[in-house]
């Protein structure tokens, strides 16, 4: 399998990248690599050249680019060249670490979205908290609006995920609203309800406030992207804070509280790891012709190797394949 990397997409490309890859390519011997980006910057901080291959261009999509403008005016950038591999089949996915509103673009206009598909969403998979698990939400800011039919495909696409690359065999489906009765919400979540309700593909477990999703009670959770973005960022602010907060209250503390926390090291490393999204990998646009996936510009070659790891497991089980051919046979019934 080959994955596409923009090697000079994030804070810290391409030397978190680079070692990213390196770390990668011991765990998996049958993935090629093809790194677009400078090729001397690059060079640096490759160890092993086996399975290599990179591909030079001075051009890069910066993280102040307007998305759309970007894609179209720097035809050369490493993120776009990328996306075009995929496209004509050079490669199987693309990851990067850059603009995620220029990597959505690319997404769509180059990779191309399934057809039958009409809003593929961005999807992260995000702990639970004091069980093991996790759960997949999606939309987190491919698109501002979504219809109910969105919310519905995002039901199907999010449970399709769950199964092939998470094994759940029967994911548990909600709707995020702002309360769990069933008459609860706009409009759009109201139709969107009746209509997951309906869908036999699916497992749909009711709504879900904001408050539960940490707790475990869904695999998927579907709403529209301006929410789930903002609900994203809520979840990853909160964590931040949490961790800033525990370790004033430390340093605050004098004596007694630095030997506390020296007695508590291994509980609060396991929190802080426990509240990590990023050990599940990265955002993936999902509903498109291949594995699309983002992750965060400040990543380090540990998060970079852990989201390989999940492009590989989507190559593996051919998780775009099959859903190509289930939107397929849908659209032609």
């Amino acid at each position: 399998m080959k994955i596409a990397v923009d090697a000079m997409g994030g804070d810290n490309a391409p030397q978190a990248i680079v070692e990213g890859v390196m770390l990668a390519k011991k765990e998996f011997s049958d993935i090629e690599f093809l790194l677009y980006g400078k090729e001397a910057e690059i060079r640096k901080y490759i160890t092993d050249e086996k399975n290599i291959t990179i591909i030079h261009t001075d051009e890069k999509i910066n993280s102040d680019d307007e998305p759309v403008k970007a894609i179209r005016r720097k035809k050369q950038a490493s993120m776009v060249l990328a996306a075009q591999a995929v496209k004509s089949g050079e490669a199987d996915a693309i990851f990067s670490a850059g603009n995620t509103g220029a990597l959505l673009a690319a997404g769509l206009f180059i990779v191309g979205r399934i057809k039958g598909i009409e809003r593929p969403g961005l999807m992260s998979t995000m702990p639970v908290i004091g069980q093991e698990g996790a759960f997949d939400m999606l939309d987190l800011g491919a698109n501002a609006e979504n219809k109910a039919e969105h919310l519905l495909q995002y039901g199907i696409l999010g449970s399709f995920y769950a199964q092939n690359v998470r094994n759940i065999s029967k994911p548990r489906v909600a709707l995020l609203n702002n309360g769990t009765e069933d008459t609860k919400g706009s409009e759009v979540t109201k139709k969107a309800f009746e209509l997951l309700s309906n869908e036999p593909a699916i497992h749909f477990v009711g709504n879900v406030e904001a408050r539960e999703l940490l707790n475990g009670v869904a695999d998927v959770v579907v709403t529209d992207g301006f929410t789930g973005n903002a609900v994203l960022k809520s979840i990853e602010g909160t964590a931040m804070n949490i961790m800033s907060l525990l370790k004033q209250a430390i340093l605050g503390a004098g004596v007694k509280g630095k030997l506390g926390a020296l007695l508590l090291k291994d509980a609060l490393s396991g929190l802080k790891d426990e509240m990590d999204y990023a050990k599940y990998g990265g955002a993936v646009l999902f509903g498109l012709k291949a594995p699309v996936v983002k992750t965060h510009g400040s990543t380090g070659p540990e998060a970079v190797a852990t989201t390989i790891r999940q492009i590989h497991t989507m190559l593996a089980t051919d998780v775009v394949g099959k859903l190509v051919q289930q939107f397929e046979e849908k659209v032609s019934e």
